[in-house]
């Protein structure tokens, strides 16, 4: 699961994927779409939405009008992988994306942001703060209507340096739905929900 998570996370922080010429870029309609497809439904109208142009370039392809940021699939990656998130989580994200444009490791991105957070460089959320993810197969998605079938929905809250001992959460999901918390202790930690598929 952790190492799912992992994956999934490095997709949310990139928009920099090195494009192949033939890999087709839906229309910016669709991709806003299908973006915020992952945000609550109140929020999809007014949600800023990045996604790419035809040439790769990760852009903003909606202005917002509340608080919430939206990232639409990347076509280079299999399968399909959106994410919303509240806008205190922007300084955070964007960092990630910038570290992933200079060819950051994973690794290296969660220590650089580790230290800056810790430094005061970077600013993290002083309450939680909500991302969610969702995704599912290239099968399943129509690329001419944005419309995704079977997805899978996955929530997340930010809290930074939280620990288990501090929330009471476990570090390990115990049963369906359960809540329980992702890398403790550090700039990162967040509280991960996973419905049950």
């Amino acid at each position: 699961m952790k190492k799912i998570w992992i994956t999934v996370l490095s997709g949310l922080l990139g928009g920099t994927a090195a494009f192949a010429q033939t890999t087709p870029v839906p229309t910016a309609e669709i991709q806003i779409k299908s973006a915020v497809l992952a945000a609550p439904t109140d929020k999809r109208e007014g949600a800023r939405v990045y996604g790419f142009a035809t040439d790769g370039q990760f852009k903003i392809l909606r202005e917002g009008t509340n608080d919430w940021v939206c990232l639409a699939d990347d076509p280079a990656q299999k399968g399909i992988n959106v994410s919303c998130y509240h806008n205190l989580l922007e300084p955070f994200m964007a960092r990630g994306r910038e570290l992933k444009t200079e060819k950051k490791s994973p690794k290296e991105i969660f220590d650089i942001r580790e230290a800056e957070v810790k430094s005061g460089k970077l600013k993290m959320p002083e309450q939680p703060s909500t991302l969610f993810v969702l995704s599912g197969t290239d099968e399943n998605f129509d690329p001419a209507t944005g419309d995704l079938k079977d997805s899978y929905l996955r929530y997340v809250v930010y809290i930074p340096f939280a620990t288990a001992e501090s929330t009471g959460l476990p570090l390990k999901p115990e049963g369906p739905a359960m809540p329980w918390i992702m890398d403790p202790g550090t700039h990162r930690a967040h509280i991960m929900i996973n419905p049950p598929k």
